[in-house]
């Protein structure tokens, strides 16, 4: 009986020695984590070329701390969207793909012929990979497959965060001014005083008016790109208000245009019109010369007739 017994323990310990050797982490029999799908380093990507299912294409090229649009006159990217992308990608780390058949990439949309998203990431002109953004298994996340590997991940994305265009692309945020020292408009003119705001004339702005001017350059986006038609028309129109507006950062020249029933806005730091939100046009437009000037006997409105 205790022989029996013996044996049958013998027995147990050999099962038991034969499942660790099988599935023990990080041999070689297939149950290793597998290799990621974004496999180098972030900081090698210098390039980044995004292609639609409709054809459009865009570039985008690091400069130092900066993301430009080459095609745009090297307008300055958003880099959070920027961040946002190459995370999404290398976000795979770690975790195990939810399908690797050919027949799984038609479906989620991330084959070589059929995808939403052709990401691709470069290092001195070198391709380092190529990535398909695909269908959406889920609120703001998206199917992502390496052109390279099998593994289909699903990551937290959104496919419309990756625009093909390049307009999508813009730093909607380019021409606001944080810190002005001095602002001149067509009516109107003020700069900063110690602590505080003098208009032209000497007197102090009254202080709601001249917060929503400053509030409205500090939090100033533009909407996109003018079309090419719109951007021909402009060069040669002219302006319905101008402000020259100075900071540490330097000197700039904003125009606002109204044409037709959209807005625009120029900047002399770029060489191309943008457009406008009809809302922001108005708070610049509409700020009151009286008010901001502090001159309580004049009763003319700042925007131009």
């Amino acid at each position: 009986m205790k022989r029996n017994l013996v044996s049958l323990l013998l027995i147990l310990l050999i099962q038991a020695g034969l499942i660790g050797a099988v599935y023990w982490p990080g041999d070689e029999t297939g149950y290793a984590p597998p290799a990621p799908m974004l496999p180098f380093p972030l900081d090698r990507v210098d390039t980044i070329v995004v292609g639609d299912e409709f054809d459009n294409e865009t570039a985008l090229a690091k400069v130092g701390d900066l993301w430009l649009l080459p095609e745009l006159e090297n307008l300055p990217a958003d880099v959070a969207m920027v961040d946002r992308l190459l995370a999404a990608l290398a976000a795979s780390e770690g975790h195990w793909p939810v399908a690797n058949s050919i027949a799984a990439r038609q479906r989620f949309r991330v084959a070589s012929y059929h995808y939403r998203r052709r990401i691709s990431l470069l290092d001195d002109k070198a391709v380092l990979g190529t990535f398909f953004l695909g269908s959406s298994p889920g609120f703001r996340k998206i199917y992502a497959r390496n052109e390279d590997q099998n593994g289909i991940y699903s990551v937290l994305f959104n496919a419309q965060d990756a625009p093909g265009h390049n307009g999508g692309w813009l730093d909607k945020r380019l021409l606001q001014t944080r810190a002005p020292v001095s602002i001149s408009a067509d009516a109107y003119s003020l700069h900063r005083e110690g602590a505080g705001w003098l208009s032209g004339i000497g007197q102090v702005p009254e202080e709601r008016e001249l917060e929503a001017l400053l509030s409205t350059l500090r939090n100033l986006q533009i909407d996109g790109l003018a079309s090419g038609d719109a951007q021909r028309d402009l060069s040669s129109a002219e302006a319905d208000m101008v402000f020259t507006v100075e900071s540490l950062a330097g000197k700039v020249t904003l125009e606002l245009f109204q044409y037709g029933d959209k807005h625009y806005i120029h900047s002399s730091e770029y060489p191309l019109f943008f457009t406008l939100s009809a809302y922001d046009y108005e708070r610049l437009a509409s700020i009151d010369q009286r008010r901001i000037s502090g001159d309580k006997t004049r009763s003319t409105s700042g925007r131009p007739t």
